[in-house]
């Protein structure tokens, strides 16, 4: 052998060339499989077409329940093993309708609660608004006034004794209109526009009435007192009879020295207590009014064509 040979040469003359392969058993194996899956889809084809045209007492009915009954231990066990993931499944699904539902309940209540607050304000409303149409019908309301039934629409502030009502100049109200219910006296108009007016309360610090006792016709005026919505009947002499439990109502104008805004046996409370020192001019008269001005929802202005009473 020359020397200058190379060894790939040497190597190369030595190693056999590959062959082609025959048709390999994994490949044989497949085609295998691919024809079984097809037989077995065919024959199912073919047993279920033969099922829905054989009658329920046929042979292959019969190998149909053989089979299921045999089949049946195995669907017990896939149910048990399956049941758990099902509850679970259903647990937490059961969670998420639940909470959606208390959602859309809660949502219900708190409409269905704002509509009840919403019916019983106007219920309210209603019966004081028909309390005032009674009270206008009566003997109390003053002659010579008209009445424009109103709302309270609003407090000027926490600490006034001041409300706003939803009537005004349009309406026939004017500054100084004495507002009152059928319970008694409210207050006087102080401010008004077209369509509001704002009510200065008997129980303001800078409200005062002339007024008498019914029954004795002692005179005085009632005015703002010491403690929150109280009131004092001030400048009654000591000669005067006044009792606990007596009606204070309005005086109305008695004189052109002492004219005043509002019609005359207007209620405005009952006396608490009466007092009286040595040393004082007059009688300390503690007087409980009959309006509950704490809860004012609906209030009569009392509409006269007469002209205001000025002071001379």
């Amino acid at each position: 052998m020359p020397r200058n040979r190379s060894v790939s040469a040497v190597l190369g003359s030595s190693v056999p060339r590959p062959r082609p392969q025959p048709f390999s058993s994994r490949n044989r194996s497949a085609l295998r499989r691919r024809v079984v899956v097809a037989g077995l889809v065919v024959l199912a084809l073919i047993l279920i077409t033969i099922s829905f045209r054989e009658p329920t007492t046929g042979p292959l009915h019969g190998v149909q329940s053989t089979g299921a009954t045999v089949l049946r231990p195995f669907e017990v066990a896939a149910e048990r093993v399956a049941r758990p993931f099902r509850d679970v499944y259903g647990y937490f699904a059961g969670l998420v309708h639940v909470k959606r539902q208390n959602e859309e309940l809660k949502a219900e209540v708190n409409k269905l609660r704002q509509n009840a607050l919403l019916g019983e304000a106007a219920r309210a409303q209603n019966t004081r608004l028909r309390e005032q149409l009674h009270f206008i019908d009566s003997p109390l309301f003053p002659n010579d006034y008209t009445a424009v039934n109103t709302r309270i629409i609003g407090w000027r502030s926490e600490f006034d004794e001041r409300v706003v009502i939803a009537a005004g100049r349009d309406q026939g109200i004017h500054q100084e209109t004495p507002i009152v219910t059928s319970d008694g006296l409210v207050g006087s108009v102080t401010q008004v526009t077209g369509s509001a007016a704002l009510v200065t309360l008997l129980t303001d610090e800078s409200s005062a009435v002339q007024a008498r006792d019914r029954d004795t016709d002692a005179f005085g005026v009632v005015q703002h007192g010491q403690g929150e919505g109280s009131l004092i009947m001030d400048g009654v002499t000591k000669d005067k009879k006044v009792e606990k439990g007596q009606v204070i109502v309005t005086a109305g104008t008695r004189s052109k020295r002492y004219p005043s805004l509002f019609p005359p046996d207007i209620p405005i409370g009952f006396v608490t207590s009466v007092g009286q020192s040595d040393t004082a001019l007059y009688k300390q008269i503690q007087i409980q009014p009959y309006v509950d001005f704490t809860s004012l929802d609906a209030v009569t202005a009392l509409i006269t064509r007469k002209q205001t009473p000025k002071a001379p």
